[in-house]
């Protein structure tokens, strides 16, 4: 199998450490030929400023320039696009929610499952005068009905959702995009859980912003994210400030500044040109793999966690586990949701099956996920009482060096509290 191939060759650490590492929505792992081949890119070239006019600053733009076409290259981005490289997804998001234009009489639509840096808009969309929309979640945590808060009207603003819940795994169709924006809306993707084990083609789903952070996709390096804008829609965000690296000229006696075009005009200060040198090597490491080929291992191994996590049961017949979301592997990700059910039908602690997991070596994640709105509906509890009680769940979400014996060995240590 592909993963059992690049455990051996790419991931060694993994096999030695007897780790069965189930979080991939955390943090991917990364290989060692990136970091030989980021050790030897620094080693054997020069690097400096790129604000600067040397040879080595020249060599650090190119390192820029590369890496943008490499990006959308891969998201099969026309000319239409620019990249503009940030700290991480969260990062990109924030520039399109301080600068989108917010104002009475413009809305901000959300679903109920994004992130919680998505969330955040509403605040910027708050304090412009906007309405707010939450578009809500139905029993298997898909969109009850997506189309009815966003009509042609006057009120159009920005729909913001998540290609990939980072909570459910529930993928949420992306033809969206293209309803939304024939209403007259501007769309933010965040694509943070869906690009590092799917293929995306931002020709097909022309979203005006896709948020990523490339640590997701192939963790290494980390501090490093990209907003991907076409830019059209680039030209409409009002930057609030301004700062090295981002203006054509600044006046202080005139108090004036003009920001430069395109992505100039959003990468604040000196761009992490050096950690940027090292996408090369994580890009080449996706497309050795395959990327239909890492969605059809990952599907695979998906479905196989899903039929052991119902097939677990307590003595009496009852159900072990309570998964959240679909039950099926059509349009759903990677990514599983569950609680542990107690022999009285309550929920073990997720802080106890996490503790557990841990001391068997195998990885997984407990908690909301910074993903309030699909917790809520997922426990049916609001965000205050879950604060109060301590409530969550726990997730285990499969990536490119998974095996079906990690999967296995998750499900013995949920066994082990029948």
């Amino acid at each position: 199998m592909l993963t059992q191939d690049l455990r051996r060759a790419g991931f060694p650490r993994v096999a030695a450490s007897g780790v069965a590492y189930l979080d991939y929505a955390g943090a991917a792992l990364y290989t060692d030929a990136q970091i030989e081949a980021h050790a030897a890119r620094l080693t054997n070239g020069l690097f400096g400023n790129p604000h600067s006019g040397h040879a080595a600053s020249r060599s650090s733009s190119g390192v820029l320039d590369a890496a943008r076409r490499r990006v959308l290259a891969f998201f099969d981005a026309g000319d239409d696009y620019d990249v503009v490289f940030t700290a991480n997804a969260s990062a990109a998001i924030r520039l399109v929610a301080e600068s989108y234009p917010f104002a009475s009489g413009t809305s901000l639509v959300l679903t109920a499952d994004n992130h919680n840096s998505v969330n955040g808009i509403r605040e910027y969309a708050r304090r412009g005068g906007a309405g707010i929309v939450t578009l809500p979640l139905g029993d298997d945590l898909r969109l009850r009905d997506s189309r009815a808060p966003l009509p042609h009207a006057a009120a159009v603003g920005l729909f913001a959702f998540p290609a990939q819940s980072n909570f459910s795994g529930v993928q949420h169709p992306l033809s969206l995009v293209h309803e939304a924006q024939q209403r007259g809306w501007h769309v933010l993707l965040d694509a943070a859980a869906f690009a590092p084990a799917h293929r995306l083609s931002l020709r097909a789903c022309p979203a005006d912003f896709v948020a990523l952070s490339f640590y997701k996709m192939f963790g290494y390096p980390t501090g490093v994210g990209a907003l991907l804008a076409r830019r059209d829609a680039l030209a409409v965000l009002a930057r609030p400030w301004f700062a090295g690296g981002t203006v054509e000229f600044v006046s202080v006696a005139r108090q004036r500044h003009r920001l430069r075009a395109g992505h100039e005009g959003f990468e604040d200060g000196t761009a992490n040109f050096l950690d940027i040198a090292a996408l090369d090597a994580g890009f080449d490491l996706l497309d050795r793999a395959g990327m239909e080929a890492i969605a059809t291992q990952t599907a695979a191994l998906t479905r196989a966690l899903l039929d052991r996590l119902f097939a677990l049961r307590h003595a009496d017949g009852r159900a072990l586990v309570r998964v959240y979301g679909p039950p099926a592997t059509a349009a759903r990700g990677a990514t599983v949701a569950f609680n542990v059910i107690d022999r009285r039908g309550g929920l073990v602690p997720y802080a106890i099956v996490e503790r557990r997991a841990d001391e068997a070596g195998v990885h997984v994640r407990g908690g909301c996920f910074c993903n309030p709105g699909a917790a809520e509906a997922a426990l049916g509890l609001d965000g205050e009482r879950m604060a109060r009680i301590g409530a969550g769940a726990v997730r285990a979400s499969l990536g490119l060096a998974t095996t079906a014996h990690d999967v296995a060995r998750l499900a013995d240590v949920l066994a082990s509290f029948a």
